[in-house]
């Protein structure tokens, strides 16, 4: 019976994924993911370098499609692939990543870095703002269908007698109500002069409900389907689709909300 339940969970999960990362690329194509023009590119190439923190049991290779649109557009990009695929602890990650960050820093001669994570990697990057120090050197957050407050797909696999998440470690951090969550999001959810964005889909398999994908205290929160209510993005998709990449490009340049809701 235990491994009927979690051969249901993997199918599920992977179910999902392969569903968001197939309807990422659903809308025609539109200009305005295009390489940027030759100013905005000379500017993004004296801009933060910027670091895309993977998520859980994600590979380098999965966040090449974002990475490759910041580059396009003159960003100096790194991939950050969380420690074991992000099973463990997640404090344990962001001492790790606090490592990268210095050496990103070391190697490009900048002094700040932008940081754009997905799912997990938003938190392993939100422990490093808020608890080691990372203010200092972070200019901008965005966070891509990142549980900020948790999600119940985790508290379901305890729900379907897996135990524990299974036994793994950042899973039970994600569940709602965990005490790493509660230590993480006590007191102000933006410190420092970072700014902070969080985008979101209502289609997110992964993160239930996905309104627990925001943070408080001045930070812009982007609910897609709000400017885009026809556009379908899973949970996997957020690092493949054009419109949440404009939303993305945005928020690197402190410009306003302006999701472009045909681009591919």
């Amino acid at each position: 019976m235990l491994l009927r339940k979690t051969a249901l969970v993997v199918s599920l999960v992977a179910a999902a994924l392969f569903a968001s990362a197939g309807t990422a690329t659903a809308a025609p194509a539109d200009p305005a993911t295009a390489p940027a023009a030759p100013e905005a590119f000379a500017a993004a190439a004296a801009a933060n370098p910027v670091i895309v923190v993977g998520g859980l049991s994600g590979i380098a290779v999965a966040y090449e499609p974002v990475a490759a649109r910041l580059r396009a557009d003159g960003y100096r990009t790194f991939i950050y692939q969380l420690p074991g695929l992000g099973l463990g602890d997640i404090p344990t990650s962001a001492r790790a990543f606090a490592t990268y960050v210095d050496q990103v820093r070391a190697s490009t001669g900048a002094a700040t870095v932008d940081v754009v994570a997905h799912s997990e990697g938003g938190l392993v990057s939100r422990y490093y703002l808020k608890r080691l120090g990372g203010t200092a050197t972070i200019g901008r957050y965005v966070s891509l269908g990142t549980p900020q407050y948790g999600t119940y797909v985790a508290n379901i696999v305890a729900f379907l007698g897996l135990g524990s998440c299974a036994g793994v470690v950042a899973c039970q951090q994600m569940t709602i109500g965990s005490a790493f969550l509660a230590d993480l999001n006590a007191g102000d959810d933006t410190p420092g002069a970072v700014r902070y964005t969080t985008i979101r889909t209502l289609q997110d398999e992964l993160v239930r409900p996905t309104g627990n994908a925001v943070v408080n205290d001045g930070a812009t929160n982007v609910l897609i389907q709000t400017y885009c209510p026809l556009r379908v993005v899973g949970h996997l998709g957020l690092v493949l689709d054009g419109t949440a990449y404009t939303i993305v490009r945005g928020a690197l340049v402190d410009g306003p909300v302006r999701p472009n809701c045909l681009a591919l």
